[in-house]
């Protein structure tokens, strides 16, 4: 299990941000449940859904803008466990961007490929890998979207949210999976045991010139958009 223990560059739990966060929240002093739901609600929940400019950060640089989306909140969420002695791997897949719609619209979403890369965090427990792909969206956000999903044949889609089931409970860790955006799955890119060799091989943006033009205006835009859906619920 040491593989999926291990501190990386983006899986920075020795960082000091990250270690008093532990303390301040005594996380490691948790039985392994509380560990897992505890940390992941706070990553659900406390760290906002918002696009950041980019997916290869470090885990204390997510921690310190305060959101993320799927790729950033699963470093977050796999440093945080790992820093309390909880394995964790990544399990990478292509999603449909037609789930994005809502949350990306116009340049944004003909800019994005119809493919895109997505991540979720796999936690060792009870002696079996359950998928944590449910904490994504925080709990004010998806209440003020859920009623706009759009019904398709495999389940309910739009704004970053693909499920089978729109109630909010199934977000909840109760020591079972949780899902988000699984119904978009296209493809099934492998598991890794970090991020950083997944993000070494796959990457949403293609190019310098689209990332510069996300990370320093797109972004930026769409995140004032998702918070403007999250006041007005």
């Amino acid at each position: 299990m040491k593989d999926y223990l291990g501190e990386t560059y983006l899986l920075d739990y020795s960082h000091p941000k990250i270690q008093h966060l532990i303390a301040h929240r005594k996380w490691d002093e948790k039985n392994e449940f509380e560990k897992i739901r505890q940390i992941y609600h706070f990553v659900k929940d406390e760290i906002i859904f918002a696009y950041n400019e980019k997916d290869q950060l470090k885990a204390s640089e997510i921690l310190r803008e305060g959101f993320g989306q799927c790729n950033t909140k699963a470093i977050l969420l796999m440093c945080l466990l790992r820093g309390v002695g909880v394995p964790t791997r990544v399990h990478g897949f292509l999603i449909d961007k037609g789930m994005q719609k809502g949350a990306l619209v116009g340049l944004t979403y003909w800019l994005a490929p119809g493919k895109l890369i997505h991540t979720w965090v796999e936690v060792f427990y009870n002696n079996s890998w359950i998928a944590l792909e449910g904490v994504i969206p925080d709990e004010d956000f998806y209440n003020a979207v859920k009623e706009k999903l759009q019904k398709r044949e495999n389940g309910y889609y739009g704004y970053a949210i693909a499920v089978k089931d729109k109630c909010a409970k199934s977000f909840c860790f109760t020591g079972k999976d949780t899902y988000s955006q699984s119904a978009a799955i296209t493809d099934d890119l492998g598991i890794y045991d970090s991020p950083d060799s997944f993000f070494e091989k796959h990457s949403n943006i293609s190019s310098p010139v689209k990332q510069f033009l996300f990370s320093k205006i797109f972004s930026k835009k769409i995140n004032r958009r998702l918070q403007k859906i999250r006041n007005t619920k």
